[in-house]
């Protein structure tokens, strides 16, 4: 593996009590999340990151409050390699990049993923994005949500964008499609981490980071709502475990979701489309941030996903058909 653009990297961070019996570079990997693990623990070695002042081994544990000061060089290596996947593009300046991912694109190469990533697109349409941690992307989407996502495109940007991030002053909101009939809007505020005994999934767990989910219902249909979903958080599935949570899961989530069971009397059609939608029904529809180099309030908002669109138009048809007097 060749080695590419070398950028500077420091960071400090006063370590959070929720993390408080975790090794170091498990705490600074969910601190860090544009950051791989792997890259922390590299970091950590080489006694780039000092904890109170002196450097820790990643097998240290960290107690709650800890000030953290991380002083690195990233060097951007040629391992994920640009692949000429199209990108539908809402906006793009020196450095910002903003796109509408479709469902079915995988955000990072990962073991299962290796290639055909988000990231690999990436690196095809912004080459100096090589010389930023993780390409330039911020936050994430899982791979079958659809919606605007944000990238940086440099470090200024990606310094601007993570503080932001982590001041809760980006704005992003969803539309999701869920299972059961809620009454009005509401809030979720429960913790999430890893599920104790299936450790792919994410749970509301006791000792999991604090998580805040806003939600507004905006259409009805039989058996189902459409709501409008704002996080205060970015916690892992965030969304998916705090609608399962309250017993009201996405229609589609194959991993937090129920079995299909379209109200009595439906038409055959949207039988057929609620059992065979093949993914979460969530899509990120607004992002609103202030830009890294000007700090103007900028915003963007897209179309609802064709697939998810269509579903939600034989629903209106169905609610439609209910209340027809004839």
């Amino acid at each position: 593996m060749s080695a590419g653009p070398v950028s500077r990297v420091r960071r400090t961070l006063r370590v959070e009590s929720a993390s408080a019996g975790q090794r170091l570079d498990q705490a600074l990997a969910q601190a860090w999340p544009e950051f791989s693990r792997g890259c922390i623990q590299r970091w950590i070695e080489a006694g780039q990151v000092l904890v109170d002042g002196a450097p820790r081994r990643c097998r240290d544990r960290v107690w709650g409050h800890e000030a953290v000061a991380l002083d690195a060089e990233l060097v951007a290596v040629g391992r994920d390699s640009p692949q000429a996947i199209p990108l539908a593009v809402v906006y793009e300046d020196a450095m910002l990049l903003v796109i509408d991912k479709p469902a079915g694109l995988v955000v990072h190469p990962a073991a299962g993923n290796p290639d055909g990533t988000l990231l690999n697109a990436l690196l095809h349409h912004a080459p100096g994005l090589a010389a930023v941690p993780r390409a330039g992307i911020v936050h994430r989407l899982d791979k079958d949500t659809s919606g605007l996502l944000v990238v940086a495109k440099t470090l200024q940007a990606h310094c601007s964008l993570v503080a932001q991030l982590k001041e809760r002053t980006v704005h992003r909101e969803y539309r999701a499609l869920v299972v059961g009939e809620l009454a009005g809007g509401g809030s979720v505020a429960a913790p999430i981490g890893r599920h104790p005994t299936q450790r792919t999934r994410m749970a509301v767990v006791p000792d999991g980071r604090a998580a805040l989910t806003r939600y507004r219902v905006l259409e009805r249909y039989p058996g189902h709502c459409l709501l409008g979903v704002e996080l205060a958080t970015g916690r892992t599935h965030q969304i998916r475990v705090h609608l399962a949570h309250v017993r009201h899961p996405l229609v589609g989530d194959p991993v937090y979701g129920v079995r299909p069971r379209p109200p009595k009397g439906c038409a055959p059609a949207l039988v057929a489309a609620i059992q065979g939608f093949g993914r979460q029904a969530l899509h990120a529809v607004r992002l609103g941030l202030e830009h890294p180099e000007t700090g103007r309030p900028m915003a963007w908002e897209v179309p609802l996903a064709a697939d998810l669109e269509s579903l939600l138009e034989l629903f209106r048809r169905e609610a439609a058909r209910g209340t027809d007097p004839t």
